[in-house]
């Protein structure tokens, strides 16, 4: 049996598994002493081509020459060479299971571009690099992500024509084709014969001499990009890195596409929660108007809605429906579609509004329920009707007054075989804005309800004088205080909706 150094730590089923790829079963052959070490065990070259520090040393490193001068030359037979060449696998082995650790611990398409350029450089020895995304079936995001390149350098490096940049050639190589293009190596760039002038000279104005590039592509993942590190000398990563990192680009590459899908699905959610509400809100003389949607990473049912009705009165709607994802997204349009009509047919009864929707919400959809609150508005006369059904009360804002608008408590649309709520009355100042929300703005707090509402008045208090005469900033600070750190923008399971009605 081998005696394999106790410090190294080894990681049986991924050394089984990798042994075709390093070629561990060709070691067996070596029947004859070797004096001199071959690629494997060299020592490391200088930091531009050699892996960085960063990255865990492979233990099979030569002793220097001031050290070999003091102690005897052993000679080396097949048995020491092989467990020489086996630690320094396992070391390989080991640094990149490390470095595949991080990266799927990675939650979000953004940081895993960035750990995948870090690792990337620090395998093959450079300092800086980019990553193009351009997945090859065109649905997108197309992006370029810099490591140790601020964005006017990636600026610079795509007004080079595409033909002559790597992974210009990378990216435009058919995908699946036999024999296409693997990796690109561009050892001396300022040397470089037929190098294009515009690459030459943005390459000097950065301070790059070499280029190392790959694809990030697999059979299964398809074409997604293409990643390319910079030297700030003439070099080139040898077969080893090449190896490792390859190795390392497919692994990284089936975790972009999963984080890809996930990134397509989340915007896709948000496009259509947007377009099922309104595009824009209504001009009404009397009134203003802001509103600010939030939704969560797999949407949810919260909604908005303001439409003229006949009179010059204003129809005022905030609900949310129960669960989340398509489902629930898909049935907030339906009711936000009901809600307009019985608005525009009977207005000015809000009771009656939400009697007819819960009727709907029962027949239609029995295993949902909802919450939602209509207000009839009349800016003339500065008063609102209003009916809520389980939903959160109003917070009406002024100069001499904040206080949260006393309504009924009242069950939520289809929960009750039969619902039933009084409407109230509001009559503002001018001046005054009433703020709707749903209680996703009150749970994405992450405090106890009491203490959520607490929050909530004491933002709507202390909006500065200068605020309060515009609707959009009034609904900005509110949020950003009812939501510090940016809570108001971060991915949640919560949606938030907050609408402000100010009259004049």
């Amino acid at each position: 049996m081998l005696d394999i150094p106790s410090r190294v730590r080894v990681h049986v089923e991924t050394l089984l598994a990798a042994q075709n790829d390093m070629g561990v079963c060709d070691a067996f052959e070596q029947n004859e002493p070797v004096g001199k070490p071959d690629a494997m065990n060299a020592p490391h070259p200088p930091k531009v081509a050699g892996i960085d520090s960063t990255v865990p040393a492979p233990a099979h490193t030569v002793a220097p020459a001031s050290a070999a001068s003091d102690v005897p030359r052993v000679t080396t037979g097949p048995g020491a060479l092989l467990q020489d060449r086996l630690a320094g696998w396992v070391s390989d082995l080991t640094t990149l299971h490390e470095l595949t650790e991080r990266l799927v611990r990675t939650a979000t398409l953004a940081d895993a571009l960035q750990e995948l350029l870090r690792a990337g450089a620090a395998l093959v020895g450079a300092r800086r690099g980019l990553i193009v995304l351009e997945p090859g079936d065109g649905l997108g995001p197309r992006t370029t992500v810099g490591l140790g390149l601020a964005q006017a350098d990636l600026g610079h490096i795509e007004t080079v024509p595409r033909a002559s940049l790597p992974y210009g050639e990378l990216l435009d190589t058919p995908a699946g084709l036999p024999g296409g293009v693997a990796e690109i190596v561009r050892s001396d760039l300022l040397a470089e014969d037929g190098l294009d002038p515009r690459h030459r000279e943005v390459a000097r104005r950065l301070g790059f001499a070499a280029s190392y590039a790959l694809p990030l592509s697999t059979e299964t993942a398809g074409r997604l990009g293409a990643a390319v590190w910079l030297y700030d000398e003439p070099a080139e990563p040898v077969e080893r890195q090449r190896h490792l990192v390859g190795l390392y680009a497919r692994s990284a590459t089936e975790h972009l596409a999963r984080l890809l899908e996930v990134e397509r699905t989340r915007a896709s959610m948000a496009t259509m929660a947007e377009e099922l509400l309104p595009s824009r809100l209504p001009r009404v003389a009397g009134v203003q108007l802001a509103a600010r949607h939030r939704t969560g990473p797999r949407g949810g049912g919260d909604w908005y809605d303001a439409l003229p009705l006949p009179d010059a009165a204003l129809g005022l709607a905030v609900g949310s429906v129960t669960g989340s994802g398509p489902s629930a997204v898909a049935a907030m349009g339906r009711l936000r579609a009901s809600l307009r009509a019985y608005a525009v047919m009977e207005g000015e009864d809000p009771v009656a509004v939400l009697s007819d929707l819960e009727l709907l919400l029962r027949l239609t959809e029995p295993a949902r329920s909802a919450t939602a609150l209509f207000a009839y508005c009349e800016p003339a006369a500065h008063k609102l009707t209003l009916a809520g059904a389980g939903h959160c009360p109003p917070l009406l804002v002024g100069e001499r007054r904040t206080e949260f608008v006393e309504t009924s408590v009242s069950a939520p649309l289809g929960m009750l075989a039969c619902w039933e709520a009084p409407s109230v009355e509001i009559h503002a100042e001018p001046g005054e804005t009433v703020l709707l929300y749903t209680d996703g703005l009150l749970h994405r707090t992450g405090d106890p309800v009491d203490r959520a509402f607490a929050r909530l008045h004491a933002a709507a208090s202390a909006v500065p004088r200068a605020l309060r005469r515009d609707p959009e900033a009034l609904a900005d600070h509110v949020l950003r205080t009812v939501l510090p750190d940016g809570l108001d923008t971060a991915d949640s399971e919560e949606d938030v909706v907050l609408m402000a009605a100010r009259f004049e």
